[in-house]
């Protein structure tokens, strides 16, 4: 069925809305509404480019996608400082983006999440309740192709800084990913509290079990089952253990935050 302007108009405002997500948990799976992307691409199609000038600075885009613009109803926290959120995201009443951060077309922010400064949210992410993604933290889009998951950061998690999240991988509730983690859809990941890696599951993602506690670290080069004499070794997120209170307790301090 052919997407017209208005039908591209109507999702694009549901989705500001909360209304429709492109990927929602359904029975404990994480499942993507296929037609939510195609709506959005197509809005690629049905766009001309505009000066979207604003002062000093130059911008040129599709004006299909402007600048979302928010008001006092909305409830969110928008510190001033040059963030830009893209038309089609949504955020929770009670969220807070720190600046400068973007944010970008079919992302999900909710309620009680923080944005910290130099923060992106890629095209479609979804990023649960009360979470910290801290400062310049990328966290991947998935727009294409239409079918595939985008990146998920399930309620209660909590992201470092300078880490990247990237390729549809999903963070379970109540991960922490400490400073400087990268993770993509390649990444294996050594869970030190039970001896061996977790790869990708059955739809080929990198899932970061609940509660578990990742910091950086190194594997060393393996041939012909034994490790290279060199001592080389590539980077490897590793588990060191499962979430408790005093890792609770570590991250409180966001509370005092707010």
């Amino acid at each position: 069925m052919e997407i017209t302007l208005e039908r591209f108009n109507e999702v694009l405002d549901a989705l500001e809305k909360g209304e429709v997500r492109v990927a929602e948990k359904v029975n404990g799976t994480w499942i993507v509404n296929k037609w939510v992307k195609e709506v959005i691409l197509a809005g690629f199609r049905l766009g001309a480019v505009k000066d979207m000038s604003q002062g000093q600075f130059s911008f040129f885009d599709k004006d299909t996608f402007p600048v979302r613009q928010f008001s006092e109803a909305d409830k969110v926290r928008i510190v001033p400082g040059g963030s830009s959120i893209r038309r089609g995201a949504y955020l929770a009443p009670g969220s807070i983006v720190m600046p400068p951060a973007y944010i970008n077309v079919g992302a999900y922010v909710g309620e009680g999440t923080m944005v910290d400064s130099h923060v992106t949210i890629g095209s479609c992410a979804q990023v649960g309740r009360n979470i910290h993604i801290s400062a310049s933290t990328q966290i991947g889009g998935v727009l294409e192709p239409a079918g595939a998951l985008p990146t998920i950061i399930e309620d209660g998690a909590f992201v470092g800084g300078n880490c990247g999240i990237y390729e549809g991988t999903v963070v379970e509730e109540g991960a922490v990913i400490a400073s400087g983690v990268i993770i993509t859809s390649s990444t294996a990941i050594f869970d030190a509290t039970k001896g061996e890696f977790i790869g990708r599951n059955a739809d080929g993602r990198i899932v970061v079990p609940r509660g578990a506690v990742v910091v950086s670290g190194s594997k060393p080069i393996i041939r012909n089952g034994k490790p290279l004499e060199s001592g080389v070794h590539l980077y490897c997120p590793v588990i060191v253990k499962y979430r408790d209170e005093k890792t609770a307790g570590s991250i409180h301090l966001e509370d005092l935050l707010r």
